[in-house]
């Protein structure tokens, strides 16, 4: 596929999404302004990302480490800046590198990483945003806090001055009707900027329940499959 038609094929993909988000937001009363499209663009190559950056997306969402990495030098390189988002689970051993390059860390869910992070965020002399991954099922393996361990979490991440506390994100879990899991997420929201006030960031919602997140209030939603199509496997 040449870049014009791949441009082309994007565009569409782009306007489709955007269009589902003003619905969304119409059907709710809400500012379509009020909702930042994240394209989360994992195993895409950054060629995509450049593409997409032309058409006046600004933030792209990522789960790899080695391949986030190399992205963010090729934008660079490319004079490109864009937001990054890491997204995926993070473990310890990377929570230096991907400190180096995220704007905003989604998957904090253990002190254990914020403070790796924040190791790392010092060393590279930079301060991301970090959001507070929130368990909705207490499902292993899918990363996320308890809900009656947030406070602890948010007050250990805000008591670290190389990250900035910015909100929470979540997934909805697997088999559950979005809407509902969706308000408890809110809410865990609404407690969080009671005592944080700059911690308004609720990021929810992907390619197939982004109106239920909308709904219930999300600021961000990430969306890769509806902008980009179906995954190439990750090598």
């Amino acid at each position: 596929m040449t870049d014009r038609a791949r441009l082309d094929e994007l565009a569409g993909s782009l306007d489709a999404v955007q269009r589902r988000i003003a619905l969304a937001c119409r059907d709710v009363g809400r500012d379509p302004g009020e909702v930042t499209l994240i394209a989360v663009s994992k195993t895409w190559p950054a060629s995509d990302v450049l593409l997409m950056s032309s058409l006046g997306v600004t933030d792209f969402g990522e789960s790899y480490d080695q391949e986030a990495a190399a992205k963010a030098g090729a934008l660079r390189a490319a004079g490109v800046d864009v937001r990054w988002h890491f997204v995926g689970r993070l473990q310890r051993n990377k929570c230096r590198s991907v400190a180096r390059y995220a704007d905003v860390v989604q998957s904090v869910d253990r002190v254990e990483i914020a403070d790796a992070l924040a190791a790392g965020a010092r060393d590279g002399g930079r301060r991301p945003e970090v959001l507070v991954q929130i368990s909705l099922d207490g499902a292993e393996g899918r990363g996320g806090v308890a809900v009656d361990r947030v406070g602890e979490l948010t007050a250990h991440i805000a008591s670290l001055d190389r990250l900035v506390l910015r909100g929470v994100m979540a997934v909805a879990p697997l088999g559950a009707a979005p809407r509902p899991v969706f308000a408890v997420l809110a809410q865990v929201a609404a407690e969080l900027r009671a005592s944080y006030p700059h911690a308004t960031v609720v990021s929810a919602g992907m390619t197939g329940d982004l109106e239920d997140a909308v709904a219930e209030g999300a600021t961000h939603v990430r969306v890769g499959t509806a902008l980009f199509g179906q995954r190439p496997r990750h090598g």
